[in-house]
């Protein structure tokens, strides 16, 4: 094998290579992604059930 066929080897492998651990690292990033909320939750038409305290 020649100089120049193992430095072209060596340099796509390392693309590969990088180009492997980017796609993994953007993967990651966009399944934990966390989109903010844009606006306040709907209020319940009747208030919360509260316990009785009278007897």
């Amino acid at each position: 094998m020649s100089l120049a066929m193992t430095i072209v080897m060596l340099i796509s492998g390392w693309l590969a290579v990088a180009a492997a651990m980017l796609w993994g690292v953007l993967r990651i990033t966009r399944r934990h992604h966390h989109h903010p909320v844009h606006s306040a939750p709907a209020k319940p038409d009747q208030p919360a059930a509260r316990p009785a305290t009278a007897h």
